[in-house]
């Protein structure tokens, strides 16, 4: 089984290639250029590399959000265009999912919380362990305020794992409130990777979980700041009316 992810759902751009169980390439990058500058470009530079005949590929993973919502676009454009112009199915990976999927087979009694910046003193975040080699989703992927994560943690009485890029963002405020024993992951697992997003597709396609190309739409969470000012000026308007 052959996998070619995309995951463009945050500042980390990843393109990967998964055949079997071996991860044939991977080019990720965390630079201050845009997904639209640099997703193609990272797909074709990974497709000469390897001289990849896209045609054998068995399907296209991405990481279907939550998290930028720029970033989640270029990246469900990019695999809707390649899935109907190779007619190839798509896996949609929870983003979160996938970032938890980094610390694979992590202790038991250890728990995953990958955290995600959504801006508003908010984070896309799940909570994670691994119990007999599968990944075990305990609190399912959502936006939340930092502070109600932590005191939900602080309540499990249990280690944590913290990883993503709302870490930067919200170290000192760990580092304060966090009572439970806690570290946060090295940098090689601790941003979203393709190589995560395609191991976890793997699962999906054995499940059947996969769509029509046409069929997908990122999981945005919640709404875009563009579209709560409309809202809010359409509300507006309508209570001037009256």
């Amino acid at each position: 089984m052959k996998i070619l992810a995309l995951d463009s759902s945050g500042l980390v751009a990843s393109v990967a290639v998964v055949e079997d169980d071996i991860l044939v390439a991977e080019y990720t990058m965390n630079y201050k250029k845009t997904h639209s500058q640099t997703l193609l470009p990272m797909l074709d530079e990974v497709k000469k590399a390897i001289s990849l005949d896209l045609n054998s590929i068995d399907a296209i993973a991405v990481a279907a959000g939550p998290g930028s919502f720029t970033g989640l676009r270029i990246g469900s454009a990019t695999a809707k265009g390649l899935g109907l112009a190779l007619d190839k199915p798509l896996i949609g990976i929870p983003t979160v999912d996938a970032l938890a999927y980094n610390l694979y087979d992590t202790a038991p009694d250890t728990l995953i919380c990958p955290i995600m910046d959504a801006r508003r003193k908010q984070v896309y975040t799940g909570i994670y362990c691994f119990e007999n080699h599968a990944l075990k989703i305990l609190k399912p992927q959502d936006a939340v305020p930092m502070t109600e994560l932590i005191e939900e943690l602080n309540r499990t009485g249990k280690s944590v794992i913290f990883l993503g890029d709302g870490v930067p963002v919200y170290r000192e405020l760990i580092e304060e409130t966090c009572h439970v024993p806690y570290s946060f992951a090295p940098a090689h697992i601790n941003k979203q990777r393709a190589a995560a997003v395609a191991a976890l597709a793997q699962i999906y396609y054995k499940e059947g979980k996969m769509e029509d190309a046409a069929d997908h739409q990122p999981d945005y969470l919640r709404v875009s700041q563009a579209e709560r000012e409309r809202a809010a000026r359409l509300a507006k308007e309508e209570n001037a009316d009256h």
